[in-house]
């Protein structure tokens, strides 16, 4: 049985994933198997890979959603740890060695984030996710200079693009929520895991480059509905009484503060504007995010109380770690 899972979750599959396939024949850690997720209609270029390590692939058939593709890979699989990465990246050769040893230098750790640049660049992309009282999630240090994050220590969660799980914390926690499909889905199993005692490191000897946003798109409709519907529902499932009851006003606040980087022509809003699109489509958006909530409330409702039935920190601890790894409406609005 191997030590680490590595679950590879694929659309279009060829070349970039090619690539992340020969990164990681390049691994210095050798006690893993891969398994890579098929949710594309096609050959995914992985059958005929030449690989030094085991490789299965998984077809269900149809796009199953990135939670629900980890989650497959994960039951196929018995390794004690459960690795992600993006069909787009590519892991340095000491990527799995140095966060497995960071795991296991603390039986608390039950994540990992490694240090994600983009890719043929010296600039992050993520050092671990912050949070914003609205439930929105954004990369820590993301357009930063690697140099700033050379340093390893605390992170409230990883970014599921690569990451390390203890499969006792998927077992804590239910593991991905399929019904996210895409994005926030790492941001609210990380919260839960947090709820239940779990510890994130981030490990800034272990690197991975990114080609980002290749799937969905940096400036996707599809992307902007599932990044604002699925904020909401981690936040609904997660936030406690207290900061749940702001979330209209920082809600608004961040729009507000949107609609000014879009007339500043900076921010991911105004990338998605400028990019071709219209604030009627973003309006749309919106209101189809807020009422795909509504509908999903009751279900979103009895999760929540799953959520707090595993609780071990308080309130108040876990308030502390969104303090401590906060990002505020202004700053989320500017960001890329």
């Amino acid at each position: 049985m191997a030590s680490v899972v590595i679950a590879i979750p694929t659309l279009f599959g060829g070349p970039t994933l090619l690539a992340c396939l020969d990164a990681l024949c390049r691994q210095h850690y050798r006690d893993f198997e891969v398994i890579v997720i098929n949710n594309g209609e096609g050959l995914s270029g992985a059958e005929s890979a030449q690989v030094n390590f085991a490789l299965q692939v998984i077809s269900p058939g149809s796009n199953i959603g990135f939670g629900a593709a980890i989650n497959r890979a994960a039951e196929a699989s018995s390794a004690p740890m459960v690795a992600t990465l993006n069909d787009d990246t590519e892991p340095d050769e000491n990527w799995l060695q140095t966060l497995v040893a960071a795991m296991e230098a603390d039986a608390a750790v039950g994540m990992c984030a490694p240090r994600i640049e983009i890719f043929g660049t010296e600039t992050l992309d993520s050092a671990g996710m912050l949070l914003c009282t609205d439930g929105s999630s954004k990369q820590r240090g993301q357009s930063q200079p690697r140099a700033d994050w050379l340093i390893s220590g605390e992170a409230l969660l990883p970014s599921g693009c690569a990451a390390l799980y203890r499969r006792q914390l998927l077992d804590d926690t239910g593991a991905f929520d399929e019904d996210f499909f895409l994005y926030c889905e790492d941001t609210d199993l990380g919260l839960r895991a947090r709820w239940a005692g779990w510890k994130c490191r981030y490990v800034a000897d272990s690197l991975v480059q990114h080609h980002y946003s290749r799937s969905a798109g940096a400036f996707s409709p599809l992307k902007a509905k599932f990044v604002e519907r699925n904020r909401l529902w981690a936040a609904i499932k997660n936030f406690p009484l207290s900061l749940l009851a702001g979330l209209p006003l920082a809600t608004i606040a961040r729009y507000a503060w949107q609609w000014n980087a879009v007339r500043n022509r900076r921010g991911a809003a105004s990338g998605f504007v400028h990019s071709g699109h219209s604030m009627t489509e973003i309006v749309r958006i919106l209101w189809i995010a807020h009422w795909e909530t509504l509908l999903n409330l009751p279900a979103l409702l009895r999760k929540r109380a799953a959520c707090s039935a595993r609780r071990r920190i308080t309130s108040a601890e876990f308030l502390r770690l969104v303090r401590l790894h906060n990002i505020g409406p202004k700053e989320l609005a500017y960001s890329g």
